[in-house]
């Protein structure tokens, strides 16, 4: 199947406009087409509302876990041929160019969330209200995280700010350098981070802690450990969150469960719902987490899980990095042979292998349960929430921050600790670089399967040793989408050697 497009290029967003009816019913704008933008933003409902449309394209985070675990030794693109989704499967073989759906979509997606956001800051001053100051420290969030997806996949982007671009502007933009980009990450969370409470009282709504955990993630991708440490010790030491002891890979997997979301790990949280249907001709309409259905068992009958698509397979090697007695290793992977023979009438259950490529194992946490079905298209509907920031990363951030920076080796010791004790793992006694390396193990076994693992070996010099066909000095980073090149007419050089 091919995931459409619905959203038609950087340029035409950025001269376009917010979009607010697009696909997303909460809106509810009424009546239709009736406001334009000189009519809006005259109440506090309109910014509310306007924010609702700038989290919306977060729901394409499927993307980004697809994509962390297939470009990396984490899994295969899998599906039901090598031509289903051919983009992840490019990427998978580190073949990919810059001519690619999935590529493009990132770019788009991203692009459109921060159209969302501009348009918020542009009016930002039409009106006060009670509770602005908050609701502008959210759009701050989502437009570091959007340009964060862009800049670690693209490196060089176009940095717009609180402005949209007119006709004669479009040919003539640059890409900004990357260090740009990242300095207006920083600041839009630091802002965010200094205005947002711990908690909130509406389910989803970006927090404090969010903002400070997704900057700990920044700073930790620059490099600059010093700051990281900082900012990811003050959620340890002063956000509501604790770690959750689990006692069995059934506990560990719950974690990751609807019944679940929002527990004492969870620091932030994209939200999807099952009550609302889609089409596969528009993935980025879907309310519901795409990628659990996707990635479910093709043409199951049989206990527990659902029949899904058999997209993003871990591969046997991170299944055999996990020790036999770590629980996380059946909570991650779902050995699915060895799952059906423990079964009472394994006789009578029965799958299918797509061509698109085969491990025998499949993501354990986002992937289609009878529990937990979405109406009416089951694979498009999950109302399991993705994981963005789980406490865990934050201690296992923190350690390497201390670690790498030098600064307290003991304290990045009893953190890694603490995410191996929960799970029942012994404890670690190392230091310097022999604690280095533990840090970045533990990151694969605690993170499997999340979309973490491409950006943690290209940010850590491993790549190159550790996927195959990755090239030193182009895999790095992804090629900018040719078609956004021509929209720029031309001006953008390609990232090198692609």
């Amino acid at each position: 199947m091919k995931i459409y497009n619905k959203i038609t290029g950087l340029f035409i967003l950025l001269i376009g406009s917010i979009m607010l009816n697009s696909c997303d019913e909460n809106l509810d704008l009424d009546p239709l087409y009736s406001q334009d933008a000189e009519s809006y933003f005259n109440t506090p409902a309109d910014y509310e509302r306007a924010l609702v449309g700038a989290y919306d394209l977060m729901q394409t985070s499927y993307l980004n876990l697809w994509i962390g675990e297939i470009a990396s030794d984490n899994a295969i693109a899998g599906g039901e041929s090598v031509n289903d989704t051919q983009g992840l499967h490019e990427i998978e073989s580190m073949n990919h160019n810059a001519i690619n759906n999935e590529l493009r979509s990132v770019f788009q997606f991203n692009y459109a969330g921060i159209t969302r956001t501009n348009y918020l800051f542009i009016n930002k001053d039409n009106i006060d209200f009670n509770g602005k100051e908050a609701l502008f420290g959210e759009a701050h969030f989502l437009r570091a995280y959007y340009y964060f997806q862009l800049v670690k996949y693209f490196g060089d982007v176009p940095l717009v700010i609180d402005k949209f671009l007119g006709a004669d502007e479009v040919n003539s933009i640059e890409r900004s350098p990357a260090s740009e980009v990242y300095a207006q990450i920083e600041s839009d969370l630091i802002q965010a981070s200094e205005v947002l409470d711990w908690t909130v009282s509406v389910e989803g709504k970006v927090t404090k802690g969010a903002a400070l955990g997704l900057l700990g993630r920044v700073y930790l991708y620059q490099d600059k450990f010093a700051e990281a440490a900082a900012v990811l010790e003050q959620i340890i030491d002063e956000g509501p969150y604790s770690l959750i002891s689990v006692a069995s890979s059934e506990e560990y997997a719950s974690l990751f469960s609807v019944s679940e979301e929002g527990n004492s790990e969870s620091v932030f949280e994209i939200q999807y719902s099952g009550q609302e249907g889609g089409s596969y001709g528009c993935l980025v309409c879907l309310e519901g987490f795409a990628a659990v259905g996707f990635q479910g068992i093709r043409q199951y009958e049989g206990p527990v899980y659902g029949d899904g698509n058999s997209y993003n397979l871990p591969t046997e090697d991170l299944y055999n990095a996990f020790s036999l007695t770590d629980i996380r290793r059946d909570g991650s992977v779902l050995n699915l042979d060895e799952f059906i023979n423990a079964q009472p009438n394994a006789a009578d259950i029965s799958y299918a292998i797509g061509g698109g490529g085969h491990t025998g194992f499949y993501n354990n946490k986002y992937i289609k349960r009878q529990d937990e079905l979405g109406l009416p298209d089951t694979d498009l509907t999950s109302p399991v929430n993705y994981r963005l920031i789980r406490l865990s990363d934050v201690y296992l951030m923190a350690a390497e921050a201390l670690n790498r920076s030098g600064a307290n080796d003991a304290k990045a010791l009893e953190y890694l600790n603490a995410v191996r004790e929960r799970v029942g793992m012994p404890a670690l006694s190392l230091s310097g670089s022999a604690l280095t390396e533990a840090i970045w193990a533990e990151r694969r076994l605690e993170l499997a399967g999340e979309g973490f693992r491409f950006w943690d070996l290209v940010r850590t010099g491993k790549a190159a040793e550790e996927i195959e066909g990755f090239t030193a000095g182009k895999n790095e980073l992804f090629p900018i989408p040719q078609i956004e090149i021509d929209l720029a007419g031309g001006n953008w050089t390609q990232n090198p050697n692609y």
